[in-house]
């Protein structure tokens, strides 16, 4: 039997035994993103499914941001987890965001930005396509080196409970 290729809807549809609630520890892939956040040995850590990342992405509101944290932080805020692996959440926010170049899905994934306010090159269509995208929505896009961030990102950026 030939393998078939999963799309990336049927990637964001699998929940891979997720949410799954496990203890931090040195060891795990996001340990050192976790550690800068706070986590120490013993802190609940939840791997939520890609679908929980879909739904805080689409619910947010034109002229709003969010950063990988905010969403791990509402994802362990829902699963009364101490911390959220933000290795897991950033592979879903990709999956998100192919999935909705494929499907021509209606999530505005570009709204989506890194935790310090710079563009993702990973987005389909790379960084330039991620600028016009926001530009597009009003907001403006600073260059610093090689690196595009959104000018006052802090402002934009969108708090919400689970």
């Amino acid at each position: 039997m030939a393998y078939k290729k999963k799309t990336w809807k049927e990637k964001l549809e699998d929940n891979k035994g997720f949410p799954k609630t496990i203890d931090y520890s040195t060891n795990l892939p996001c340990a050192r993103a976790l550690k800068k956040l706070g986590a120490k040995p013993g802190d609940s850590i939840v791997l939520a499914p890609a679908i929980e990342v879909y739904e805080i992405m689409s619910k947010l509101p034109e002229g709003k941001l969010i950063t990988l944290n905010e969403i791990c932080s509402q994802l362990a805020k829902k699963h009364k987890a101490d911390f959220c692996c933000t290795l897991t959440t950033g592979i879903f926010v990709m999956a998100v965001a192919n999935a909705m170049e494929e499907t021509q899905g209606d999530i505005p994934y570009w709204r989506t930005i890194k935790n310090n306010g710079e563009l993702n090159e990973k987005y389909p269509g790379g960084v330039e396509r991620h600028k016009r995208l926001l530009e597009k929505e009003g907001f403006r896009i600073l260059r610093k080196g090689k690196k595009y961030l959104v000018d006052d990102f802090e402002k934009y950026l969108y708090h919400s409970e689970f």
